[in-house]
């Protein structure tokens, strides 16, 4: 049976190796979430706390996402005919908290301004690209690129490809979206749109902790191609406001 074409164009994309190792890492307790059904909300919940002395205060934060109907079937779809036609162990369960762990391990290099790690996991003309973006970033928003898994509020499929270029070579790519939580001090005029939120951090008397929640989106592409190394690598990143 051939395969439908869903999407062509001719892919000059680079094809490397990625992080198929994050999958494997063992997974933090109560961190695998399921999308929620067609017209449901997610509710994604952290709680921070802190104690100090014989102090102890406990704020959560609650992000509610409502995922867009026709997004999610479409997915849905490609997910399917990608089990079917590419991989059959393919799990967006499991790849999902791959790209969490693949989105905080890379955000903290690049807040780090480490850019050679980043070689087998991201594509090298984006990271020539990023090297050059981040060279003018000031401190502050180089702080705020970096998100700690724990600070991950919600994350999503934003979009699914399948491409096929002229030689044949046929590749996958899903970009994923998340909304992560930051104390990086970042000037109001520079955030228009972010959510600010006051988290308690210590005791009651203490003042509460100001954090931002930003968003960023990661697109992850590997090729299906026979013979070629079945690992994915990070094709486009972008952190609203700081890294677009």
């Amino acid at each position: 049976m051939a395969l439908p074409l869903l999407r062509c164009c001719s892919c000059n994309r680079p094809v490397s190796i990625l992080v198929r190792y994050f999958a494997s890492k063992p997974l933090l307790v109560n961190q695998s979430r399921r999308l929620a059904p067609v017209l449901s909300a997610v509710y994604n919940v952290r709680q921070f706390s802190s104690e100090r002395g014989k102090h102890k205060q406990n704020q959560k934060v609650v992000v509610v996402g409502i995922p867009n109907p026709f997004i999610w079937f479409r997915t849905r779809i490609y997910f399917f005919l990608i089990r079917t036609y590419f991989d059959k162990e393919f799990s967006i369960e499991e790849f999902t908290e791959g790209a969490k762990l693949a989105f905080s391990h890379v955000s903290r290099l690049l807040s780090q301004c480490q850019f050679e790690p980043l070689d087998g996991l991201v594509a090298k003309d984006l990271i020539e690209k990023l090297e050059e973006k981040c060279a003018h970033l000031p401190l502050s928003h180089k702080r705020a690129l970096s998100a700690d898994s724990d600070d991950i509020m919600y994350t999503t499929t934003g979009d699914v490809g399948i491409y096929y270029d002229d030689s044949g070579r046929k590749f996958v790519s899903i970009l994923m979206r998340f909304w992560y939580l930051t104390s990086a001090r970042i000037p109001d005029d520079n955030m228009e749109g972010a959510r600010i939120f006051q988290v308690a951090i210590g005791g009651e008397e203490e003042r509460p902790e100001t954090k931002r929640l930003l968003t960023a989106n990661y697109e992850f592409q590997r090729e299906f191609t026979q013979g070629v190394t079945p690992d994915w690598i990070i094709t486009r990143i972008e952190h609203s406001k700081l890294l677009d």
